[in-house]
């Protein structure tokens, strides 16, 4: 895998970190000589993403701020605030991994439609009236249990556990990909009309038919 980021310190301890695991690890792209299992990435530096990602389909964790990955227009398959624990980041790249492998999927086959939104569980294929949506894997995820629970509020801690399988974590990261599925799914992500904000809690999911 490959880890960027601005300060060399950092990605040097996460690299050492990830190495005890059993992980390649490389901190420069200049020493890849194939695709990466997963590239882990400084917001400052998604130059580096696009560029491989353009030759390889590679998961994506982003590290970053808190307000700065809120606001931030990027695919990615993780996002991690900085500042982070280097286990925790462990954590978030056997998920992240564990998923790009195909080892963690919704549970079931079977076709979820509302209205002009149509989701192919089994082919992972998501159309919104004629349209192709392209989602990352954990937004797929998100979407098909949100759902599967229609009309029923989630907190982020719940969401944490029930769709990225975690028992404790950075709520924040809901918050980003909450707002991503938002600008595919809805008509005006600004004024949502399925993924509802419940103040106070979290977030439902309102059929639109």
């Amino acid at each position: 895998m490959l880890v960027v980021d601005d300060d060399p310190a950092v990605a040097e301890v996460v690299a050492r970190y990830l190495e005890r695991d059993g992980h390649e690890v490389r901190c420069d792209p200049a020493d890849l000589t194939g695709p990466p299992d997963l590239l882990i990435l400084d917001m400052n530096r998604l130059a580096v993403g696009h560029e491989l990602r353009a030759r390889w389909p590679v998961p994506v964790i982003l590290l970053g701020e808190a307000i700065d990955l809120v606001d931030l227009d990027a695919d990615a398959d993780d996002y991690v605030t900085k500042p982070f624990s280097p286990r925790e980041l462990a954590l978030r790249v056997a998920a992240v991994l564990r998923r790009a492998r195909g080892s963690i999927v919704p549970a079931g086959t079977g076709v979820l439609r509302d209205a002009d939104l149509v989701v192919d569980v089994g082919a992972r294929h998501v159309r919104l009236g004629d349209a192709e949506v392209t989602l990352t894997a954990r937004e797929f995820d998100l979407l098909v249990y949100l759902l599967r629970n229609p009309r029923q509020a989630f907190s982020r801690t719940d969401l944490l556990d029930r769709v990225w399988g975690w028992a404790f974590g950075d709520s924040s990261t809901v918050t980003v990909h909450v707002r991503r599925l938002r600008e595919k799914i809805e008509r005006d992500p600004t004024d949502p009309g399925r993924i509802i904000t419940v103040w106070g809690v979290g977030y439902r999911y309102e059929p639109v038919s």
